[in-house]
């Protein structure tokens, strides 16, 4: 079965049983002081894995809410189930869930669907992405003071030096406004699509950037670490742009690092 077919097809499926079951996610637990996990989170991955399990055996695994699935065939799948848990699990609307496809280390294929408006999210490499089948493209915003910017902060908030406040300052006082709706793979999604022309978070993991970033590429963003550098999804710092306005970002950023 093609690649993008099947992600398209888990990811609707995941979103329509997030969606039927908003402000119902059942059990809700802790990994940390604010960082929670929602049955729904469950249900969610474990739809995704099955059907991956059953239509990819041979296929490496990296989801949220579970130990990493190796294998050596060099064909790997990177899944946040339900990003923007802690929205959910209020009966915020705000959330989303993400699929990436890795081939040899390189992200191929990347889908992000939000259920609650029906937007699909769809990019594959070299062949550009696209929202609910329309070409989507980033924004042609030229300078930081009349942009839009997206961030969000750590689960450790609380107790790490480290937490993105003084990076928030910096940018508002640049910047035209800033958003924090609580969901990175829907932020660089719609980086993607020209919402908003920047974005920037710390401590993220490979399921909350793989898909999405792939777009904010294939949308003609740029996507790279704090410093400018190339971008890992297995390093924890993201700073995603229009392209316009990248260096400008990573000027602010260059305070703090």
């Amino acid at each position: 079965m093609e690649i993008k077919k099947a992600a398209v097809e888990m990811a609707l499926e995941a979103g329509a049983l997030l969606k039927a079951r908003l402000g119902h996610a059942g059990r809700v637990d802790f990994k940390g002081e604010v960082n929670i996990v929602t049955e729904m989170d469950r249900k969610s991955e474990d739809l995704i894995v099955g059907r991956i399990t059953r239509d990819f055996p041979g296929h490496g695994i990296i989801a949220e809410e579970s130990d990493e699935r190796k294998t050596s065939g060099g064909y790997r799948w990177i899944i946040d189930p339900l990003d923007g848990t802690t929205n959910y699990a209020h009966g915020l609307p705000v959330f989303c869930v993400s699929i990436a496809f890795e081939d040899k280390g390189q992200v191929t294929c990347g889908v992000v669907y939000n259920p609650m408006l029906g937007e699909l999210f769809v990019a594959a490499r070299g062949q550009g992405a696209t929202l609910n089948g329309e070409s989507i493209k980033v924004s042609a915003t030229t300078a930081l003071d009349k942009s839009l910017l997206c961030t969000g902060f750590p689960y450790d908030i609380r107790t790490s030096k480290e937490n993105n406040f003084d990076n928030f300052k910096r940018f508002s006082l640049k910047a035209q406004a800033i958003r924090r709706a609580g969901s990175a793979a829907l932020d660089l999604a719609y980086v993607a699509c020209g919402r908003y022309d920047g974005f920037w978070e710390m401590k993220l993991s490979a399921w909350d950037t793989a898909a999405a970033s792939l777009m904010v590429e294939e949308a003609g963003g740029t996507v790279t670490a704090f410093d400018g550098k190339e971008f890992s999804n297995f390093k924890p710092r993201c700073l995603a742009s229009n392209g316009l306005i990248h260096d400008e970002m990573v000027r602010i950023l260059a305070l703090d690092l």
